[in-house]
């Protein structure tokens, strides 16, 4: 028993003399660390009081302290910024749906100003703005060697004032100017339509309006139809969908599913970390649903898109997304400004993380680009069109009735225009075309 004791002892009072010997270098590595901190910011101040004192020109000193804070934090990664207390205005607003500006999501890339996406019915959109464009002169002045908030501001200016952008895009042998005129920009967060019995869901943006815009077009469209065991399916299209608000995109996600995890969020501390899970209730009451997504799709739209695949309550279709798998924090600071701070990663429900990956489509469609029409094509159409009825004294129909030959007619005449859609959106065509798929097989038993 003695033994044990002093043995126990002993390990004790080795642990005793160990933890001192370690922590004595622990402690001198730490207060190294902070005297090269406190250093760092002595030179900091010194450069700066050298540059108000012999700069050849005078500086703004409030310009230059947000110079360096902004500098700081676009160090990090393309998507943490300092926000002006004008440019945190103006961001509040955007959450709102209206703003002023030209109607483009931007990011950085390899110093390149970059389109996420140009939003549905701006300014930019028109202009024939695309994703993937890479933006390199403003009105004749490169924005090669600038920030991302510097090109932002060049491209900002009074509603109705005309800018010029240089446009290099990929399968264009040179760059070309756009000329954009600049509008107050209202977004429609959920745009609407049917085809035949197909409810279509194009939703632009995740702010503030959403989730209720998707709610009451979703509910005008049944009603329209005739009620949900009308509807043979829904197309949710996130293409161009640059993102917004994480709470938005949980919302659609869940708006669709009865159960599971959306989405999680990992920061660098695993005690930060969140899950975020589906609540009983699936407004399409089950029916079967298409994403559509391409390489504009970015942030919320990807959360949506991976929670639908994930849990295989919808089929992927199109272009794989941009990538965008962080979270940003706004963080509100003195004198009204604020941080934008990416503070963690998320994560589909299987675990993935979409980070510069992106999601993968169950199915590749790619949009091809539009060509002009030209004189043969109407002439091909027109043989194509002609049949043994436009022959003269061709026989008639005796074995259907009147109502089953004009039932016959509406179905051709149905297909007809869904043949017409594929010129104008084949990825939304095929998309549709999937669901109509679904519906003739018929329920699962």
């Amino acid at each position: 028993m003695k033994k044990f004791v002093a043995a126990a002892l002993g390990g004790t009072l080795a642990g005793v003399v160990m933890a001192t010997q370690v922590a004595g270098p622990l402690l001198a590595q730490e207060s190294a660390k902070t005297s090269n901190v406190y250093e760092q910011l002595d030179l900091f101040g010194d450069i700066f009081e050298r540059i108000r004192a012999q700069y050849v020109e005078e500086v703004d000193e409030g310009d230059l302290i947000e110079a360096a804070i902004n500098g700081m934090l676009t160090s990090l990664d393309p998507h943490s910024s300092y926000l002006s207390p004008d440019d945190a205005a103006d961001m509040r607003v955007q959450t709102r749906g209206e703003f002023g500006g030209l109607g483009i999501e931007v990011t950085q890339e390899e110093g390149f100003v970059k389109v996420v996406s140009p939003i549905d019915g701006t300014p930019a959109d028109e202009a024939g703005i695309e994703a993937g464009d890479f933006i390199t002169h403003v009105d004749g002045e490169s924005v090669l060697g600038l920030t991302l908030d510097e090109t932002v501001e060049m491209m900002r200016g009074p509603v109705g004032s005309e800018i010029v952008i240089t446009v290099v895009r990929e399968g264009e042998a040179e760059p070309f100017d756009v000329t954009i005129v600049r509008d107050t920009i209202k977004l429609t967060a959920v745009r609407s339509r049917t085809v035949g019995d197909t409810i279509v869901l194009r939703v632009t943006t995740f702010n503030d309006q959403t989730m209720s815009n998707l709610e009451a077009k979703l509910a005008e469209h049944v009603e329209e139809l005739g009620g949900m065991d009308k509807v043979n399916g829904i197309v949710l299209d996130l293409r161009n969908n640059p993102g917004g608000l994480l709470t938005q995109a949980i919302k659609v996600s869940d708006a669709f599913l009865e159960k599971g995890e959306i989405v999680s969020t990992r920061g660098r501390n695993p005690a930060d970390g969140e899950r975020y899970n589906a609540q009983p209730g699936d407004l399409s009451q089950g029916k079967p649903i298409v994403v559509l997504i391409n390489g504009g799709s970015a942030s919320a739209s990807e959360i949506v898109a991976g929670a639908l695949q994930d849990h295989r309550r919808a089929i992927v279709v199109g272009t794989k997304s941009f990538g965008k798998g962080s979270v940003q924090t706004v963080m509100p600071l003195r004198g009204n400004g604020a941080m934008r701070l990416t503070t963690a990663r998320y994560y589909t429900p299987s675990g993935r993380s979409i980070q510069a990956l992106g999601v993968s489509p169950d199915i590749i469609v790619e949009q091809p680009p539009r060509r002009p029409a030209s004189e043969e094509d109407d002439e091909s159409a027109a043989r194509q069109g002609r049949s043994e009825a436009d022959l003269r004294g061709s026989l008639d129909n005796d074995s259907l009735s009147e109502d089953e030959i004009r039932q016959i007619e509406e179905d051709r005449a149905r297909a007809e225009k869904a043949a017409e859609l594929r010129q104008e959106d084949y990825q939304l065509a095929y998309a549709i075309d999937i669901l109509k798929g679904l519906s003739a097989l018929g329920p699962k038993e």
